[in-house]
């Protein structure tokens, strides 16, 4: 099956697992979130009395029914057989301490026969170096490696019936493995499990732990490891990872949301707390980096990826972190990963990897560069230490004398800088949002250097490195540039005959994101006449019959669905101009589309409502957050 829609997320620090809605494991990150996907598939199933292998997710004769453990990254998965009346009840969860995934499952006989259970594991790595993938079973499980890592998949307490490592596939559609192994001529491998024999009504229990060793051990070692693991009360873990996430939650809840007196009011709820179990997800805990969202297009066959850090959306995710009380990720995406990433020039490129390292770019953005300096000041705006700014003085002067450059190039027409990608990289140019985030970051400069030198000598927020006529200099310059950078604006970017501003000087199509010069950038106000107009070309052009907004005019990707984002968008500026009706009416299209576990998804079905791409956008959770905030 794809593995771009995923339903379900769950993790730790360390760990990141995706899941269909059958409960199909389908992508395994670790130790990073970003890091390598190491599982091309793991495929479960049972063979019950004399039958072929069932499909434990992909059988026509399965039920299913999935959902979270109330308030945690613990999900469950209930498999029902119709034909055989077997529950097979899926509880998926990684530890917190460790780096473990558990999967436990409880198998229940609803028939009124006996039914001998028999349970199978199918899985393949991820790797493009066929030759040197193999496997090796060991009595409880098996472990299968390359030349760098290695996964083991193996039980707590069962004893292996059987194993076959390497081209399983060709016999186990029977439900028989033939323990043999072949030398390396392919990639995957099976094991098999004796359940016995179920009674009617009777319970019982495989549990399966996935360990990951990345660190070149020795075979021996990492049996050492799992031999360990197996002494593990898994009970016990589970308790604690329950406790733990309840905990999370309770502790980031930021808003001091009521608890929900109706259904309305229960989703918004819903969305609301799985976006506080969601971020963690996303964020690389040791660096601060933070993906978009929890997608892996190995082949790019249909995008170009999400799991990566780009800038811009992480200083939006770093917004709703602070509306939730994770100041301290906060804190550490600019003073960490930030400093580190930034170029020799003061910009960021396009995206990275969460370890710091350059991911794969097709050009650059300017509004990367400009919305990190918008989001330091933010920052600030909700901790009010002043150490914050002075340490990220020097990365932030860096950035905006790039943005001063970029902007003196476009206004003289040098051509040095060249054309800038949007913010859905989709078009090169000169865009309006891009042109509104420069602005909003010399504002946030001016801001900062306000902070620091009111009633200061200037000497006392950075060692001395500044003089004071130097200082005064760049805040002229960046005011000067700033009032230079909306004239331009208003000058190329609003179309007389449409009477509306144009997302770029080229296409002159409507856009969503020409709301960015109201929020977040306040280049405009919502009651602007030009603004009135706009709001008007974008209700006119980009709303669908279903109330979902679209990118832009002739959107094409992904046949031009609606984007939760973009109703979110709108929501704020009704909001901001006073109108609680609308508002309400273009938030609630976000509440009717989110999935069936309150994840926002990039976009959504304009026909069936339901999210088409890209589950757990960091980004649209993150707007969902700095809406709720409002809306109080």
């Amino acid at each position: 099956m794809e593995k771009y829609l995923n339903e379900a997320i769950i993790g730790n620090k360390n760990m990141l697992v995706t899941f269909s809605e059958k409960g199909e494991m389908l992508r395994l990150s670790y130790p990073n979130k970003d890091n390598r996907q190491y599982l091309k598939y793991f495929h479960t199933g049972v063979k019950i009395n004399d039958s072929d292998l069932i499909c434990i997710h992909d059988d026509i004769n399965n039920s299913y029914i999935q959902y979270y453990d109330t308030d945690t990254n613990i999900l469950n998965t209930e498999i029902t057989n119709t034909y055989f009346n077997l529950k097979i009840l899926q509880t998926d969860f990684a530890t917190i301490k460790e780096d473990i995934l558990v999967k436990k499952y409880t198998f229940i006989n609803e028939n009124n026969i006996e039914l001998d259970v028999k349970f199978l594991i199918h899985a393949e790595l991820l790797s493009d170096q066929n030759n040197f993938v193999s496997g090796m079973k060991i009595d409880t499980g098996m472990v299968q490696y390359a030349h760098d890592f290695s996964v083991a998949t193996f039980s707590k307490s069962h004893k292996l019936l059987s194993a076959q490592i390497n081209e399983s596939s060709h016999t186990i559609h029977a439900g028989v493995i033939g323990g043999k192994d072949y030398i390396g001529m392919s990639r995957d491998s099976s094991v098999s499990y004796d359940i016995g024999t179920i009674k009617p009504g009777e319970k019982k229990e495989l549990e399966i732990c996935i360990y990951i060793d990345e660190n070149k051990k020795t075979m021996q070692l990492v049996e050492d490891e799992i031999e360990r693991i197996r002494k593990i009360d898994l009970n016990k873990e589970y308790s604690n990872v329950k406790s733990y996430w309840r905990k999370y939650v309770k502790e980031h809840n930021g808003l001091n949301l009521k608890e929900p007196e109706n259904s309305y009011e229960e989703k918004i709820h819903d969305i609301y707390r799985r976006s506080i179990l969601l971020f963690p997800l996303l964020t690389n805990q040791t660096t601060g980096g933070i993906i978009a969202a929890p997608e892996v297009d190995e082949g790019l066959t249909q995008c170009g990826r999400y799991a990566y850090c780009w800038p811009r959306d992480s200083v939006f995710i770093t917004k709703a972190l602070d509306i939730l009380k994770m100041t301290k990720e906060t804190d550490k995406f600019y003073n960490n990963f930030c400093r580190m990433t930034q170029s020799k020039n003061g910009m960021w490129e396009q995206r990275f990897y969460t370890d710091g390292k350059l991911a794969p770019c097709w050009g650059y953005q300017i509004d990367e560069t400009a919305s990190v300096v918008y989001g330091v000041y933010s920052h600030y705006e909700y901790t009010k230490k002043e150490e914050f700014l002075k340490v990220n003085l020097h990365m932030c002067e860096k950035a905006v004398d790039f943005l001063k450059r970029y902007v003196r190039d476009l206004l003289e027409g040098t051509g040095k800088y060249g054309p800038s990608y949007d913010l859905w990289e989709m078009d090169e140019g000169t865009h309006l949002y891009s042109l509104a985030s420069i602005f909003a970051a010399f504002n946030a400069m001016l801001k900062i250097y306000d902070v620091l030198i009111a009633g200061k000598n200037l000497s006392d927020f950075d060692n001395n490195r500044l003089k004071e006529e130097k200082v005064h200099k760049n805040i002229q310059e960046i005011s000067e540039l700033q009032v230079l950078v909306k004239k331009y604006i208003e000058e190329n970017l609003y179309d007389e005959n449409r009477k509306s501003y144009v997302r770029n000087t080229e296409d002159k199509k409507i856009d969503i994101s020409l709301l960015g010069a109201v929020y977040p950038f306040n280049v405009f106000s919502t009651k602007e006449k030009k603004i009135l107009n706009t709001v008007e070309n974008i209700n006119l052009t980009l709303r669908t019959y279903t109330g979902g907004y679209r990118r832009f005019e002739h959107d094409h990707y992904r046949n031009g669905a609606p984007w939760p984002i973009a109703n979110l968008w709108m929501t704020l500026y009704y909001l901001e101009n006073g109108e609680k009706k609308k508002a309400k009416e273009t938030f609630d299209f976000v509440l009717k589309t989110a999935g069936k576990h309150s994840l926002l998804g990039e976009q959504v079905d304009n026909n069936t409502l339901k999210p088409n791409w890209v589950m757990g956008l960091g980004w649209a959770h993150a707007m969902f957050i700095i809406v709720l905030e409002k809306m109080r």
